[in-house]
């Protein structure tokens, strides 16, 4: 194996590119060793131009030529996708699968690779395109703590990644995977907020999302409750307890929760 393993990127959609764009831009990989294959592979041709990239006639011929299978299409491709690289051959020097998609267990991806395939699943969230994301990985029966460590070097450049049991996975996929739509559906409101108490849209917007990354930030940072830091800005009688009660009243906390739950209930279905 070299230094930097080559790399298949089957499906080079919104997460493909910005997997390839990290290992290029932050995780110094050469762009001959990543290979990314899609059937729409002509009107993606710029894209991957830009980053240094050639797109692969197709998946096999991607897939044969590289270390690490990286599957980055739609649930409902993996089935097709896997079959193809298996009838061409594509498999057959066990290379290490991941996959992306999210509901699509282990048991589902080792049923169609050849016995013996290192399989990893991935979630990742939207995030990784500005190299802040979210990666949680669950490794399948043929994968060694080695492979698991590629896979992890694959994600780092882009994001802070967790190994977890894929029993959780359903749960990552809502929280994490959902997550970053939930948090824009509040950055909205806070926004509009803003505008409804007198402040220009751009200027709103740009202060909610700041304040939501520093926010989060601490939160990395202090390892503390999210509680306690709430507290730590609330004075007594002060404009953010008043602000907290209205929240409370329309049970904000209750519905972000239920929404995470109905969504991960959703994720497990997705790949049956």
């Amino acid at each position: 194996m070299t230094a930097f393993p080559s790399v298949a990127v089957i499906g080079f959609g919104t997460m493909g590119q910005a997997i390839s764009a990290g290992l290029v831009e932050a995780g110094g990989f050469p762009p001959e060793q990543i290979h990314p294959a899609d059937p729409n592979h002509k009107a993606l041709a710029a894209r991957a131009a830009a980053l240094g990239l050639s797109m692969a006639t197709g998946a096999v011929e991607a897939a044969k030529a590289s270390e690490v299978v990286l599957l980055c299409v739609k649930p409902k491709e993996i089935g097709p996708v896997l079959t193809e690289l298996g009838k061409g051959g594509a498999l057959d020097h066990h290379p290490l699968v991941i996959s992306i998609a999210a509901g699509v267990t282990l048991a589902a991806l080792e049923s169609h690779v050849p016995a013996g395939t290192p399989v990893v699943r991935a979630m990742p969230n939207t995030a990784c395109s500005v190299h802040q994301g979210m990666v949680v990985l669950s490794p399948g029966q043929a994968a060694s703590e080695d492979h698991l460590a590629k896979a992890r070097s694959l994600f780092e450049p882009i994001a802070r990644v967790m190994n977890l049991e894929e029993k959780h996975f359903d749960a990552v996929t809502a929280l994490s995977g959902s997550g970053p739509a939930f948090i824009f559906v509040i950055l909205e409101a806070l926004a509009e907020g803003g505008v409804q108490c007198g402040l220009p849209r751009g200027v709103a917007q740009e202060l909610a999302a700041q304040m939501t990354l520093g926010a989060a930030t601490m939160a990395l940072q202090s390892g503390k409750h999210p509680a306690a830091l709430k507290d730590e800005v609330t004075t007594p009688a002060g404009c953010t307890i008043a602000g907290l009660l209205v929240l409370e009243d329309g049970r904000l906390r209750s519905t972000i929760a239920r929404g995470i739950e109905h969504a991960a209930r959703v994720a497990g279905g997705l790949g049956k």
